[in-house]
């Protein structure tokens, strides 16, 4: 008996030094190699499908690289019509509900282009985000709906457009006056890892060169310190994206303007940081 208890004690010794061993091996692995196994999480919040292509490159190089990307979208585009010379729009669906099911459509073949999670449509009316006299709680609506977004997904960075809204369009500077509410109300899930996008302003006057390129939209390039790197591949697909939307970029300003486009990334997608300290060339570190 004697021997048995003393087989029984060495092996609840041997077995509790090999447990110590074990815990001590996990404790002693870095954080940083332990997140390294949750993906990361890039949400960028839009006011109408669409509005991802100045970002598409990085969105496709994140994506391509395991990142969690989430586009969210404010409206349907459901007002995206009429022979604006802009944009060379040959789809002749009048707007409203059927305008904004082809557009859905559209939104969801740009996702698939690129690599991402499938758009989050939240349905707010186009043209109309800041319409505070027909709809006094609209604003506050959007607000919300945006801010449980962003609750849920918990992004590790954000894009949105900057306050002058890429072509200064209402929908844009509202979208990026929300998403920039959030950050600086320090909303739950909400990071200060946010980046404006713009359009450059050979691309504003490649759109339109009848009317040239609006003064004062694009920011002054000392505002522009995050410069991410990204592929052949992720220009292809971004390329890609762009064509999905074919109610809004005939295929004659995809010629043009892509191009164009290019030659100004030069390699680099431009952000401007809301917060200075998160210059660089990568939007996670």
């Amino acid at each position: 008996m004697k021997s048995r208890s003393r087989f029984s004690v060495s092996n609840i010794v041997v077995r509790a030094f090999v447990l110590d061993i074990v815990i001590a091996a996990a404790l002693s692995v870095p954080m940083s190699a332990m997140a390294q196994t949750t993906p990361r999480t890039l949400v960028a919040v839009l006011a109408h499908p669409d509005d991802e292509g100045p970002a598409g490159p990085v969105l496709a190089r994140y994506a391509r690289e395991g990142v969690q990307v989430h586009l969210i979208v404010a409206s349907n585009g459901e007002q995206g019509v009429g022979a604006n010379p802009e944009f060379l729009r040959t789809q002749s669906i009048a707007a409203g509900d059927s305008l904004a099911k082809l557009r859905t459509e559209e939104a969801r073949c740009s996702a698939t282009a690129l690599g991402t999670n499938a758009p989050i449509l939240l349905g707010f009316p186009d043209g109309k985000l800041g319409d505070y006299i027909s709809d006094r709680t609209l604003v506050y609506r959007l607000t919300d709906r945006i801010a449980a977004e962003i609750q849920r997904l918990h992004p590790d960075a954000l894009i949105t457009w900057g306050p002058e809204g890429g072509t200064g369009h209402p929908d844009h500077r509202l979208v990026s006056e929300v998403v920039t509410q959030l950050v600086r109300a320090d909303a739950p899930g909400a990071t200060e890892r946010l980046f404006y996008m713009y359009i450059p302003v050979e691309g504003m006057a490649a759109m339109n060169p009848q009317r040239g390129a609006p003064p004062m939209l694009a920011p002054a390039a000392k505002y522009l310190t995050t410069l991410v790197p990204f592929t052949p591949a992720d220009l292809e697909a971004a390329k890609r994206s762009m064509a999905c939307h074919r109610s809004q970029f005939a295929a004659e300003l995809i010629e043009r303007v892509f191009p164009m486009q290019v030659r100004s990334w030069n390699g680099n997608v431009t952000f401007a940081p809301a917060y200075s300290a998160y210059a660089g060339k990568d939007l996670f570190k």
